[in-house]
């Protein structure tokens, strides 16, 4: 963990930013008090789409049908 006061991160960004894109984690602080932690974002998961299964697996046509098997403990 590495901790730069708020004049050497302005001074030094890019630098900075390279660093947290590799793992390292940055501390930029304000009169010596860590105020922001600078960290890599995760890569954007790929876009879902929308019917990509269809055809992997079957409903069964009564899948909405009522289920006799509770009846007892509807009454």
């Amino acid at each position: 963990m590495a901790q730069f006061n708020i004049h050497i991160a302005k001074a030094h960004l890019s630098e900075l930013i390279q660093r947290a894109m590799l793992g390292e984690e940055v501390i930029i602080a304000k009169d010596n008090k860590p105020v922001v932690k600078l960290t890599a974002l995760q890569p954007l998961k790929q876009k879902r789409q929308i019917g990509s299964a269809k055809g992997l697996f079957e409903i069964s046509p009564d899948f909405n049908a009522p289920l006799t098997d509770f009846d007892e403990y509807t009454k």
